[in-house]
């Protein structure tokens, strides 16, 4: 029942709550008129679901975990947004759209598998002149990312900072609570203990921190 476990432990439940970042960044950028997205590492997509609520331009989500893109198209075809949001099998080590092809690159947590500085570089050719990238990352090394921005040719327009203890009180808590639910329900199946376990260790280590800070930089190609 390993993969049911998996559908019981619906993280979107608690990502949703995080939308409401996504939509104060999206409001820091100029008024766009149908603007053209890529939203790198979508993953299930809430992000890019509610991308499409904010504009009604076209968004493309791309991410390697194909569990994560069935549902991403779940939600596209029950919001009947099949004419304009998209989601498509793509690592972001090896993105393959032409040169200039997005007003409006989107990174949700996803720019620390490449690198800050290496995903600036690699993805500004993907965006048309003056265009713009968001990315939502980690505070850590927040100078050496600060500097990167303008070295990499970007002007920063804005950033701001998550409340210290939002990611403990509004998304790891919660999941902690549903985990916790399940392991008691089967506690005499190894087998779903097992598939637990990895989601205990994680939020053993956010426990221990209890504060994990990130940012949202908005940036603009130039």
């Amino acid at each position: 029942m390993t993969d049911d476990t998996f559908t019981e432990i619906d993280r979107d439940i608690f990502r949703k709550k995080f939308n409401q970042y996504t939509r104060k960044a999206f409001y820091m950028l100029p008024e766009l008129s149908n603007p053209r997205i890529l939203d790198i590492g979508c993953g299930s997509g809430e992000p890019t679901i509610e991308l499409a609520a904010l504009c009604k331009g076209e968004i493309i989500g791309i991410d390697i975990d194909q569990s994560g893109l069935n549902k991403l198209n779940s939600k596209i075809k029950a919001k009947g947004l099949t004419n304009r949001v998209k989601a498509m099998k793509c690592s972001l080590f090896d993105i393959d759209f032409p040169n200039e092809s997005f007003d409006i690159l989107w990174a949700e947590g996803v720019i620390t598998t490449i690198g800050f500085e290496r995903g600036l570089k690699e993805w500004r050719r993907l965006i048309k002149p003056k265009g713009f990238l968001v990315v939502h990352d980690d505070i850590r090394d927040m100078d050496s990312k600060l500097s990167a921005i303008p070295s990499c040719k970007y002007k920063l327009l804005n950033h701001f900072l998550l409340p210290g203890d939002t990611w403990w009180k509004d998304y790891y808590e919660p999941l902690e609570v549903r985990v916790n639910e399940i392991a008691l329900e089967y506690k005499n199946n190894p087998a779903v203990l097992k598939t637990l376990h990895k989601y205990q260790n994680e939020i053993k280590r956010v426990k221990r921190m209890k504060k994990v800070n990130s940012v949202f930089f908005i940036m603009q190609k130039m």
